[in-house]
């Protein structure tokens, strides 16, 4: 096996090395994407166990009970994450297995799990960035209402601090939630992620509320803390470009704009809803459900914003008859794909010059707002060797492109000071099961081996040479 990248990336190392030494490079994972053990040591169930159990609702009916067993291999793999360089581990906690119920005490064997991770994670030097909710939200408050509940965000305050309690000695960069809208939408509205809902009103009052638990959080994290904190929220971004130039289709994109990413960055950062995205629900009949001292609350401030990207789209103000309302004579927002564009496993158009567009309009719209990619990624089909290899050259070449997107970014004036790859592993992708791998790192899951990628050591090549040149 070797190291030599391939040619693929070349076209981009000329701006790669524009990073700073002092750049973040880094890998991401999710606790029940990776964990497994889902009824050990006091564990209960999240949403997603609930939801996996739902007939047609997961690709072959794979569910998180093993994932990649990484609750007893977590050793092995911070082992492996050292030996790929990288420098930060943006990870999630189970809240359902630290506060089961999602109410009253701690669970000392869940916490325990994430203590011995923090400190594995310090022995090699590397940063543990640590996100406190990605999705997995106990079944119990789901039962109790979920995030359309006002109460959720409150219970999801004191579960912040209880980890707080335990952590906040050593783990410095908090991240309060992981991309709210597939939590309200892709969940609530669209019904194909947990808890499967379809309503466009449930979702609207999740979205708010889920900005209520980070603000609240924010506030409780900032109060108890030991030593000066970098608190941060991720979202999932990209940009809405009209399909055409027709006044339909740059009013749609104006609207897939407005709740696409007006809503989740104006409140936190400018401490209000977009008063268009407000007339925009208006005419369904809906009405976000923001109370006296939410919106000081949702604001308070932060230090770093989470950029997680993988595409945009192009939006139409008509549907595929031609028509711009539709039953009920409301207009018609519908995405489409830009055409003509590389494409990953997933059917997602590979697009690199739209994140650099992203991190350059948050930049110019919200001023002063430093930024970390968070997530960046693609599933590809793999193809392993006998030893277990996969020599993922589109992998590998998506990620150099991004990378220097985000450079690009840089140069223009971006404040941006890492990258984290998503994945580290391959994992349960969600609605997607086990079939998509987005992994740095192949994992063979009935024997559990991990083997790096070809991207994986593109990527601890690169993090080498960009630190080489302090």
């Amino acid at each position: 096996m070797t190291s030599t990248a391939p040619s693929v990336t070349s076209q981009h190392d000329e701006l790669i090395d524009l990073l700073p030494p002092h750049f973040r490079f880094g890998a991401a994972t999710s606790a029940f994407q990776i964990e497994g053990a889902a009824d050990e040591d006091g564990r209960a169930p999240s949403i997603w166990d609930t939801f996996c159990r739902v007939p047609g609702a997961v690709d072959n009916g794979d569910t998180g009970d093993t994932a990649c067993d990484h609750y007893h291999r977590m050793p092995e793999d911070v082992a492996l994450l050292a030996s790929l360089g990288l420098d930060t581990y943006r990870f999630s906690v189970s809240w359902p297995r630290v506060q089961p119920g999602g109410r009253g005490p701690a669970n000392p064997a869940g916490l325990g799990f994430y203590d011995r991770l923090v400190d594995e994670l310090l022995e090699y030097g590397i940063t543990p960035w640590l996100t406190l909710y990605h999705w997995d939200l106990p079944q119990e408050l789901q039962d109790a209402g979920g995030w359309p509940a006002r109460d959720t965000a409150y219970r999801f305050a004191d579960y912040a601090e209880l980890v707080h309690e335990r952590l906040g000695d050593r783990v410095t960069h908090w991240t309060t939630l992981n991309e709210p809208f597939c939590s309200a939408v892709l969940g609530h509205v669209e019904g194909i992620h947990a808890p499967g809902g379809r309503s466009l009103a449930d979702g609207v009052r999740a979205v708010h509320h889920l900005h209520l638990a980070h603000g609240l959080a924010v506030q409780r994290l900032r109060a108890a803390a030991r030593r000066p904190l970098d608190l941060a929220v991720t979202h999932l971004l990209g940009t809405s470009r009209p399909a055409t130039d027709s006044p339909a289709d740059r009013e749609a994109a104006r609207r897939a704009d407005a709740l696409g990413f007006r809503f989740y960055l104006d409140p936190i950062l400018r401490g209000r809803y977009p008063q268009d995205l407000i007339d925009d629900l208006a005419a369904h009949g809906i009405e976000i459900p923001v109370q006296d001292g939410d919106l000081p609350v949702i604001a308070a401030p932060i230090d770093t914003l989470g950029v997680n990207y993988y595409r945009s789209m192009r939006t139409s103000g008509a549907d595929v008859h031609g028509a711009t309302t539709d039953a009920r004579g409301l207009p018609v927002t519908r995405n489409l794909p830009h055409g003509g564009l590389p494409v990953t496993g997933l059917g997602w158009e590979v697009m690199p010059h739209d994140l650099t567009e992203l991190l350059l309009r948050i930049s110019r719209d919200y001023p002063g707002t430093p930024m970390v990619v968070t997530e960046n990624g693609a599933a590809y089909e793999d193809h392993p060797d006998a030893h277990g290899f996969v020599d993922d050259t589109d992998r590998t070449a998506y990620l150099a492109a991004h990378l220097a997107a985000v450079a690009r970014a840089r140069t223009g004036g971006a404040d941006v000071r890492g990258y984290f790859a998503w994945s580290l592993l391959d994992n349960f992708e969600w609605a997607y099961g086990y079939d998509k791998r987005f992994g740095l790192v192949r994992v063979d899951y009935p024997t559990q081996t991990r083997t790096p990628k070809r991207s994986a050591l593109w990527l601890r090549d690169t993090a080498r040479r960009i630190r080489r040149a302090e």
